[in-house]
């Protein structure tokens, strides 16, 4: 069964150890940017960082969509496996 609990802290480590930078922070959340080198797409990723919290579940595929999953649960295996 693949995990689809975590905290920002987890989520942000995992994204910025694959490219991603941290571009701003607001209060608890933390933005982070992609530019894909081949294609110049560009992502922008909100991450609520509040203490070790869980992310809620719709927020965490909320993060998957903006960082362009096709599919939340391979995603969650992604995270897990890259933490």
């Amino acid at each position: 069964m693949v995990r689809t609990a975590f905290d920002g802290r987890t989520i942000a480590n995992v994204l910025t150890s694959h490219g991603y930078e941290p571009v701003d922070r607001t209060g608890s959340h933390l933005k982070l940017r992609y530019e894909n080198p081949d294609t110049d797409e560009v992502r922008i990723v909100t991450v609520p960082m509040k203490s070790r919290d869980r992310i809620p579940q719709g927020t965490l595929r909320s993060i998957a969509e903006q960082c362009g999953a096709k599919n939340f649960r391979e995603w969650c295996h992604w995270i897990d496996e890259s933490s």
